[in-house]
């Protein structure tokens, strides 16, 4: 999800907004080769953050370093994915015995590290009788969910909230609202779009959050009219991860289902952000919306592996046994990665690393609005736990606003449909001590930023 050298610091694609200096060259040394090399032979799409891109060489705790021996305060964790701690010693233990073991055997043979995590997962889902397929990533999980609901269903229409990002395949584009990251209107699946996911922006912005909820389920009511035949799921992220960490009232998804059972029709949550306590409040994004009951199905990855390469889909029994034909899954459930992620979730449990997202990411958001009342670049701070959104004014003070952080020792993230909104994710363990140094920097970096634009005219 990280962007070209040539469009700085966005999530956002070729031909977005770009930022004072975006064409300098990184200079020379070690990195400028590596840059070079890379752009000679990765595809011009495969983005790279900074103006100087920087290659990460170690991690520990919250920390990273460059090549350069550089050490930055890690707000990001490669997009959510390093949910616990870099060098976590727990997984790293798990990882190295298991690979001196057995690396790989695929799904044609019984893996006890897979069922075991598959148990764990399936109990922690909150689905009845459920049933775990395991990825590689979660545009993978979001592929699998597609087809069981499809299959299911007989039917290749999907509901999915507008502004939202669900994987760059063939088919998880089709659903992608924010089309920033959409490069083909082709797609397998015919998609109705629906509102909720945004709730500052659009027509229902100025109602209360129970009138915005009341004019969003009467808009799907709408929809649902409209639509010819069967529609198979509604699919949808309980907070926009690339949309810029958006969301609805709590409740919304839960009036939505109470429709959606109506008709007959799945529901999918897309997880792979918002899952394994990030929130604080929940474990899961859905339980912020339990009040009609639990998904039909749940897709996860990012977090779960702590940095290895895992993702999955979990769902009722009726459904995961619902194709007919053949499949397995080359490196899906690996033996290592398995290993890896149970010894990750274990430790995520065992120190409470929901409660901690619940009571550092609270100072760190409280810390961040107070700031935010002085920075007229500012216009939005949102979030739940350790998942938080900064909106700024345009998608020029945010790219900005990312290479002035890096310059002080941060690392953050950056999101939005405009590419105006900094991602702030850091890994679950952080310290109160640390998430008042990474406020600090970036009240620094916004500031530097708010201070050098020029006043506007009243």
């Amino acid at each position: 999800m990280a962007e070209s050298d040539r469009h700085l610091g966005s999530d956002r694609p070729p031909g977005s907004d770009r930022s004072p200096g975006s064409d300098r060259h990184p200079g020379s040394g070690p990195q400028a080769e590596l840059l070079a090399r890379h752009r000679a032979v990765t595809p011009s799409w495969l983005s790279l953050y900074y103006q100087s891109p920087i290659e990460l060489v170690r991690g520990e705790g919250r920390h990273v370093w460059d090549a350069e021996g550089r050490r930055y305060l890690d707000f990001f964790g490669g997009i959510l994915t390093t949910m616990t701690a870099h060098a976590l010693p727990e997984v790293t233990k798990a990882v190295a015995e298991q690979a001196g073991r057995i690396i790989h055997t695929s799904t044609l043979y019984l893996s006890t590290p897979m069922v075991e995590l598959a148990e764990r997962i399936a109990e922690l889902s909150g689905i009845p009788d459920a049933k775990v397929f395991f990825t590689t990533s979660g545009t993978e999980a979001n592929d699998a969910a597609l087809l069981l609901a499809t299959t299911h269903r007989r039917s290749n229409q999907i509901l999915a909230l507008r502004n939202s990002y669900h994987g760059r395949s063939f088919s998880t584009i089709g659903i992608t609202g924010n089309t920033a990251w959409s490069p083909t209107s082709l797609s397998p699946l015919q998609t109705l779009w629906v509102h909720g996911g945004v709730r500052h922006r659009g027509p229902f912005a100025a109602l209360s959050d129970a009138e915005f909820i009341e004019a969003c389920t009467a808009d799907l009511e709408d929809i649902l009219g409209q639509a010819e035949g069967t529609v198979a799921a509604l699919i949808a992220e309980p907070i926009q991860g690339v949309g810029g960490f958006t969301q609805p009232p709590d409740g919304l998804l839960a009036a939505f289902k109470r429709v959606l059972d109506r008709h007959g029709i799945l529901w999918i949550t897309d997880e792979v952000q918002t899952g394994w306590g990030r929130t604080g409040e929940h474990f899961w994004g859905w339980q912020a919306h339990a009040a009609a009951g639990p998904p039909d199905l749940l897709t996860f990855a990012k977090g779960l592996g702590n940095g290895l390469s895992i993702g999955g889909v979990v769902g009722r029994a009726e459904l995961m046994d619902g194709l007919g034909a053949n499949s397995i899954s080359t490196f899906g459930g690996s033996p290592v990665t398995t290993a890896g992620a149970l010894a990750n979730l274990d430790h995520l449990l065992a120190h409470d690393l929901q409660g901690n997202a619940r009571r550092v990411g609270g100072h760190l958001i409280s810390r961040l609005r107070t700031a935010a009342a002085g920075l007229p670049v500012v216009t939005d701070v949102r979030g739940r736990g350790l998942m938080i959104g900064v909106e700024l004014t345009d998608g020029e003070a945010a790219a900005r606003t990312l290479e002035e952080a890096r310059d002080l020792g941060l690392l953050i993230g950056r999101g939005g449909r405009r590419g105006d909104a900094l991602r702030i994710a850091p890994p679950l363990s952080l310290t109160e001590a640390e998430a008042g140094e990474g406020a600090d920097l970036l009240v620094r970096a916004l500031r530097r930023v708010s201070d050098s634009r020029p006043p506007t005219e009243e």
